[in-house]
């Protein structure tokens, strides 16, 4: 039996803020903000790339991140991506 996955990702919108959220298949999820359904956050601001993305094995974890991810100020999530190996050029 295969272990579900569960992913925090981040996009990046068009008006390059970010966006965090948890879904348990990142591609689907990402098409559908694209698609305008994925949240009214993102709807305004389409269209959205995947930043980064995190895999967890449980579902708290992956929601934990999330929620810590989106009580950050801007300079604090700058700062944990680029940790993670993203770019400034990338924002």
């Amino acid at each position: 039996m295969t272990e579900k996955a569960y992913y925090f990702y981040v996009l990046v919108c068009a008006d390059h803020s970010f966006y965090g959220g948890f879904t348990t298949d990142v591609t689907k999820r990402v098409a559908t903000h694209n698609a305008g359904k994925g949240a009214k956050y993102t709807k305004l601001r389409r269209p959205v790339r995947l930043l980064y993305f995190e895999t967890f094995s449980d579902k708290s974890a992956a929601l934990k991140a999330e929620y810590a991810f989106k009580h950050q100020p801007r300079r604090k999530k700058e700062q944990y991506l680029m940790e993670h190996g993203i770019s400034r050029t990338q924002f």
